[in-house]
């Protein structure tokens, strides 16, 4: 076992691009992209705003800027964000709506990642001049704390209609977004249509080596183009790896669903193995979190024993794991990896 090819279950954002994407890649037509002039990410930028049902989309360079630029867009320095309080906006993007939006966040609580509109409706602040001023809504989708979640979207149906009769817009982190539509048979712009801005990524669960998109009205799309500028995410010659996002978004969607089968694969056989706990209705895409029982060790401990063993998995919480799915693992290799855990406990 030690001589095998560990199996690399942190994140899907480890994969490496497939021999036909470096192709696609190495004959990518280029220009410069800040005059508007690089082929390639027209062509993507185009194709994301189809696939979203909006009026135009701009390449970024990751999610996090995708998030930013588009908050940035929409807010002044002295708002409010009402978000849930597991999101990644909060927890992994450094304090950015703070330092470059000048924005606080309202932290909603609710499992799994999720909240509904009479949260949203008890959120909101009065219109005095003491109170910071709520102006924007951010859902993600699928939810990466919640393990992968999938909203609906009839909940969000009903905090759109809260938003509406109070002036908020609404952004959608949907950086695996084609996770939850293969997930729950819907089209992304079933989902888009009720948000004034969308990000998807094209390096977690679909492969592509960098960047991520946002989407919405032409008008807004201006503003998100000036803010990239302002953070540094203007690029020259991006079509290189712009043609990596292309090549992901046309082969390696339907494909979701093998990672989604090989979590549930793994997240079945790892609640059966006594130590380990799963919630395993929670397991509805890629993405699987599982308790470790004390007598194991700590989360980070029981990790690193998995990471010695050939299984590479993460510690999230002093007594918790995640293990993520992806084009890299194969079937086969969820079977070895769940023989290794079983081990490991043994």
């Amino acid at each position: 076992m030690r001589n095998m090819r560990p199996i690399d279950l942190r994140s899907d954002t480890v994969t490496k691009p497939a021999a036909a994407m470096r192709e696609a890649m190495a004959n990518a037509e280029v220009g410069d992209d800040v005059f508007a002039g690089d082929p390639t990410i027209n062509r993507l930028q185009e194709k994301v705003a189809q696939l979203l049902g909006k009026e135009a989309a701009i390449y970024v360079p990751s999610g996090s800027m995708a998030n930013q630029t588009a908050i940035r867009a929409q807010t002044q320095p002295g708002d409010e964000i009402i978000t849930h309080e597991d999101n990644h906006i909060y927890h992994y993007e450094a304090g950015a709506p703070a330092a470059l939006s000048g924005c606080s966040l309202k932290l909603l609580p609710g499992k799994h990642g999720f909240f509904d509109a009479e949260a949203v409706r008890s959120a909101l602040r009065p219109a005095d001049s003491h109170f910071p001023q709520s102006s924007l809504i951010v859902i993600e989708n699928t939810h990466n704390r919640g393990g992968g979640t999938c909203w609906s979207i009839d909940a969000i149906a009903d905090i759109r209609r809260v938003a509406d009769e109070h002036g908020l817009k609404m952004h959608l982190d949907g950086a695996r977004l084609l996770n939850a539509c293969i997930a729950k048979g819907h089209k992304p712009a079933d989902y888009a249509k009720y948000f004034d801005t969308v990000s998807i990524c094209f390096s977690k669960g679909l492969g592509a080596p960098v960047g991520s998109a946002v989407a919405s009205t032409k008008e807004k799309i201006k503003r998100v183009h000036r803010f990239r500028k302002m953070f540094g995410g203007g690029m020259r010659q991006g079509g290189i790896i712009a043609a990596g996002a292309l090549y992901a978004l046309e082969n390696h969607v339907d494909r979701l669903a093998t990672d989604h089968a090989n979590a549930k694969k793994l997240a079945t056989a790892l609640a059966e193995i006594p130590g380990l706990s799963i919630d395993l209705g929670s397991v509805e895409t890629n993405i699987l979190y599982c308790d470790i029982d004390p007598r194991l060790g700590t989360g980070p401990d029981f990790a690193s024993k998995l990471n010695e063993a050939g299984v590479w998995m993460i510690a999230t919480a002093p007594q918790r794991i995640r293990a993520v799915t992806h084009l890299d693992v194969s079937t086969e290799d969820i079977d070895r990896a769940i023989e290794i855990v079983r081990k490991s406990v043994a």
